[in-house]
This record gives structure tokens, C-alpha cells and sequence, in this order.
């Protein structure tokens, strides 16, 4: 595909969704990576709770944390700043 007919989304326009759930310290430590990295860029992020949402749960209970950007999965268990910078921008 040509680079002039490729739409890249602004960050603005992207939405992060954190899976976790309560008493995780890699969910906390994510949250805090999320958090940042979305407020510097501009983009919406909301949080879902693993343990409330049977869905989730089945599909990713393994690696929670689990970072979704626009609804597919980014990452999980770690986050890394410089990589979800990049993504949230292409």
C-alpha cells in the first residue's frame, strides 16, 4: 500500500485499554507507564478489570497485564514507554 493512501490515526484519536486486576504489581506498574505515555501523547486510555468480565478473562488471564491499543493487543505483562510511544503514533 502506498505511503499516501496509508491512514495513520493521530494518538489523540487512539484508545489504550489496560487489562489487569486488583492487587497486581505488574498491573500497577503498567498503569503507571499507560497513564504517563497516554497523557505526553494525547491519547484516551481506560482500564477494565480482569475479574469482572468473563470475556477477558478467558482470553487473557495468563498475561494480565494486558495493553490493547484500539482494541488489539499491544503487549502484556510489561510495558515498555518507548514502544507504546511508537505504536500509539503509527
Amino acid at each position: 500500500m502506498s505511503a499516501l493512501l496509508r491512514r495513520t490515526k493521530k494518538p489523540a484519536d487512539r484508545v489504550v485499554t489496560l487489562v489487569g486486576k486488583p492487587g497486581c504489581h505488574l498491573c500497577d506498574d503498567a498503569r503507571l507507564v499507560v497513564s504517563a505515555v497516554c497523557e505526553e501523547t494525547g491519547a484516551s486510555w481506560v482500564e477494565k478489570d480482569i475479574t469482572r468480565d468473563e470475556a477477558l478473562y478467558k482470553e487473557y488471564w495468563e498475561q494480565i497485564p494486558v495493553v490493547l491499543i484500539d482494541e488489539e493487543q499491544h503487549t502484556f505483562w510489561r510495558v515498555d514507554p518507548a514502544r507504546l510511544r511508537t505504536a500509539l503514533r503509527t
